[in-house]
């Protein structure tokens, strides 16, 4: 029997922020609408409301004097120290990001020199072959990073690559606006390399669709709801949070099916959904949508991993960071085994969504 060449995780690695920013802490906020009307309920009412809508308790923030470049090195070191690779060695860095490096005192995105830049300077790695460029491409970006590192090893154009997701939403989200406690910082990474394989292994089937004619606006960038801010020419980060979750339930649960028909894979031998965390009710109806489609009543217990709940929306570093805690057992009730199946899945800005399934090297 012939062998392939497939992509396999190798090493994994992730940064949480130390700063612990709870529902409580909003409570103060003086909150608008999208019209520039103050909302009359209480900051407990809102907050309260927020919880039972997202399931989001709290978030994670970073210092004042980290910039995402930073928090993307530290989750790099970590994923090159687990794949036990000669930094030198990597043939590519690619950095998932939306918004740059900034700093507390001007949102303004920094996209040059690029992160991949900052980072492989930040590793000290010389050697010029290891080529490094950013990619935007919402919330979904780290998982395209991905399908693209799979595409360049599967060419036979790289042995490896080093693909980071790395977001700061702390520093562009409106404090005036409730949305602004959806959002957190983080930074996770994982190492890829190619595999010789007579049997499938690594990733197995990715699908990425972008719906922009309808939907390219869900998501962008205004200024304050507040009409008195400070700073009438700042911009944040701004969503139509209900045309967003009915674009998601219509949309995503069939990328995923797409993506593990495309495998090859029956949806019973899917032994998680690592899904982005956005929202927990939405995730969670997300999955039940999913199931629906194979005439499934339920979704599998335990089979969706959850941290929204404690580290908020954190874009691009979602899903390397969950991957990064089930794989070193720092998620609770949670594990992922040699030959387990798992898939990944994605939805944001653009709008995009992508799946992945992959599956553990045994």
């Amino acid at each position: 029997m012939s062998k392939s060449i497939y992509s396999i995780i190798t090493g994994t690695g992730s940064y949480i922020p130390t700063q612990q920013i709870k529902n409580e802490d909003f409570i103060d906020n003086v909150f608008f609408d999208n019209k520039g009307e103050l909302l009359e309920k209480s900051g407990k009412e809102i907050t309260d409301k927020f919880l039972e809508i997202t399931t989001i308790a709290e978030r994670r923030y970073v210092t004042n004097d980290l910039q995402t470049s930073d928090i993307a090195f530290f989750a790099a070191q970590q994923a090159i120290k687990s794949a036990n690779i000669d930094k030198e060695t990597l043939d590519y860095i690619i950095v998932a990001n939306n918004f740059g490096d900034t700093t507390p005192d001007n949102r303004a995105s920094v996209h040059v020199p690029s992160l991949a830049s900052k980072v492989k300077y930040l590793l000290g790695i010389k050697n010029p072959d290891t080529v490094v460029y950013d990619i935007t491409f919402g919330c979904p970006g780290w998982l395209q990073a991905v399908i693209q590192a799979d595409y360049f090893i599967k060419s036979g154009d790289a042995k490896n690559a080093l693909v980071i997701g790395a977001e700061v939403l702390s520093r562009v989200s409106d404090p005036h606006d409730k949305d602004c406690m959806l959002y957190a910082d983080g930074a996770g990474a994982v190492v890829l390399e190619a595999k010789e394989s007579e049997t499938p292994v690594g990733i197995l089937a990715h699908k990425t669709r972008s719906d922009t004619f309808l939907h390219a606006n869900l998501l962008n960038m205004n200024t304050s709801f507040n009409p008195n801010f400070d700073k009438k020419d700042d911009l944040f980060l701004k969503m139509n949070g209900r045309r967003l979750y009915q674009y998601a339930l219509e949309t995503v649960p069939s990328a995923i099916k797409a993506c593990i028909e495309k495998s090859n894979i029956s949806i019973n031998q899917i032994s998680k959904v690592l899904i982005h965390q956005a929202n927990g009710k939405m995730d969670d109806a997300i999955l039940k949508r999913l199931y629906a489609l194979y005439n499934m009543e339920e979704a599998p217990e335990n089979v969706m991993p959850m941290t929204v709940d404690t580290l908020g929306n954190t874009s691009v570093a979602t899903l390397p960071t969950l991957l990064d805690l089930i794989l070193k057992n720092k998620l609770e009730n949670h594990q992922i085994n040699v030959g387990d199946i798992f898939v990944f899945a994605s939805v944001g800005a653009g709008m995009n969504i992508n799946a992945m399934v992959y599956k553990m090297e045994e």
